[in-house]
């Protein structure tokens, strides 16, 4: 018996009609009759009832019907079985990332999980920048996307990837008209920072910048959120600084009645870095994982 034999009957035992299965199998329909009756010979059964206008399987062709098509099957699923068996088993690997990452970065890191997608399978983590480096540094997540500056840990080695301009976010009815605005104007309002759960060394070094320059009065909010601090803005209480690039996640959390503008006289960035722990990109169980990373986000973006 010859496989050939199981696709036959298969197709026959699917169509119920020896011409409709013959031009199925890109052959004649005499020739597919003889091969049924040397399979029905080889086996001691007939396998189909037949007469000039009906075909129907016999109790043995009924039987022999589950029987062909899981060894037809088997066969055909050997070439992806034998891929997975030999294929690298891919290991899970988290990436760590913060709120409001810009699309530009979430399509590096789609490209980094696609070029490492034969070895590594890599998931997506969100938290505030502090956790997500802690994390790093106990191997909890393999790498991260963070808020920089990063300092205090020489385990770690970061690669800076973006640089965002951050404005103004303003009361919109008091501003009305405005294209930019100067931090002297903004003295009278109190300055809302970040919500406490995604405060960073950045977003307090920001805090400690503008009380230099002036800005004396706070609001804090404590664990509202992004939309809490985008209302207290809109009722003219305060103002917040955000990213300016309208195509930023971040502009998502304000409501209508705000306006971000471009700062005259103070021109800050919030920069973004990738950072792991040094020995394991050097011990080799990341260091191909760090090598495409570097490739991809060799040069850093700006927006």
């Amino acid at each position: 018996m010859e496989l050939l034999h199981l696709r036959y009957f298969v197709a026959v035992a699917q169509e119920l009609n020896f011409s409709t299965a013959a031009r199925r199998l890109h052959m004649a329909a005499s020739p597919l009759s003889r091969r049924i009756r040397d399979l029905e010979q080889e086996l001691g059964h007939r396998l189909f009832d037949r007469d000039t206008h009906h075909v129907s399987l016999t109790p043995a062709g009924s039987a022999l019907l589950p029987i062909a098509r899981g060894v037809l099957e088997q066969v055909d699923s050997i070439g992806w079985r034998l891929d997975e068996a030999v294929r690298p088993r891919r290991t899970t690997l988290l990436l760590g990332v913060p709120t409001g990452i810009h699309p530009d970065l979430r399509e590096r890191m789609d490209a980094l999980a696609a070029r490492a997608g034969d070895r590594f399978e890599i998931k997506r983590w969100p938290g505030g920048t502090e956790r997500l480096v802690d994390a790093v540094c106990d191997g909890r997540l393999a790498l991260t996307l963070a808020r920089l500056p990063v300092t205090g840990d020489p385990a770690l080695e970061q690669l800076p990837v973006m640089s965002e301009r951050l404005g103004a976010v303003v009361p919109g009815e008091r501003f009305a008209g405005r294209e930019s605005v100067a931090l002297a104007e903004l003295s009278e309002l109190a300055y809302v920072g970040s919500p406490s759960a995604v405060t960073n060394a950045y977003f307090r070094g920001l805090d400690r910048q503008l009380h230099e320059l002036g800005i004396r009065k706070r609001v804090e909010l404590g664990s509202a959120t992004f939309e809490g601090v985008a209302e207290i803005v809109a009722g003219g209480l305060a103002f917040a600084i955000s990213m300016l690039d309208a195509r930023s996640p971040m502009r998502n959390y304000l409501v209508g009645e705000v306006a971000v503008l471009p700062f005259t006289d103070f021109h800050p960035r919030l920069e973004t870095g990738l950072l792991w722990r040094k020995d394991r990109a050097r011990s080799g169980d990341l260091g191909e994982v760090i090598d495409l990373a570097r490739e991809i986000f060799t040069e850093p973006l700006f927006a």
